[in-house]
């Protein structure tokens, strides 16, 4: 299982009006290390345990492996987690044939939002909306597990 995906940083809030889905997502990691990511998630109503792998060299191509797990185990995990846990909102956002997730992050990373997208190969083309901003796929403190050890508003 390889993950593709593409990272930029957001201009503003216009993606919001064509927004399919928002849900609250929580969660911590019980590992850092660049080379094996663990992390435990709580989307909405649902759990996640997911392990990643290290990233290739432009930072778009890393081996991920997720399975669900009870909402109740997942908040028994977190509580096990390394110091401070993502808290951000998600939007979902079709453009063609892909999918953008544009995450707002809240708490120690707020005023912080992310935009990712998931491509079937590294060189796929995808329509770049006007609210898209600058690229930061393979820069490392834009990773979940990095922005729960050196938050944004502490940049």
């Amino acid at each position: 299982m390889v993950e593709i995906e593409r990272k930029y940083l957001v201009k503003d809030i216009s993606y919001r009006e064509v927004a399919i889905s928002r849900k609250r997502i929580v969660q911590g990691f019980l590992n850092t290390d660049p080379d094996r990511t663990v992390r435990v998630r709580i989307k909405g109503d649902e759990g996640f345990l997911t392990v990643k792998g290290i990233s290739n060299a432009s930072g778009t191509t890393r081996f991920e492996w997720e399975t669900g797990i009870k909402v109740e185990e997942a908040e028994a995990l977190l509580q096990l987690c390394e110091p401070s846990v993502i808290d951000k909102t998600r939007y979902e956002i079709p453009m063609g044939k892909y999918l953008f997730e544009v995450d707002e992050f809240h708490g120690d990373n707020e005023g912080l939002i992310i935009a990712e997208i998931e491509l079937d190969n590294e060189n796929d083309f995808f329509e770049r909306p006007d609210w898209l901003g600058e690229e930061v796929t393979g820069d490392i403190k834009y990773y979940n597990s990095q922005l729960s050890k050196n938050p944004f508003t502490g940049w």
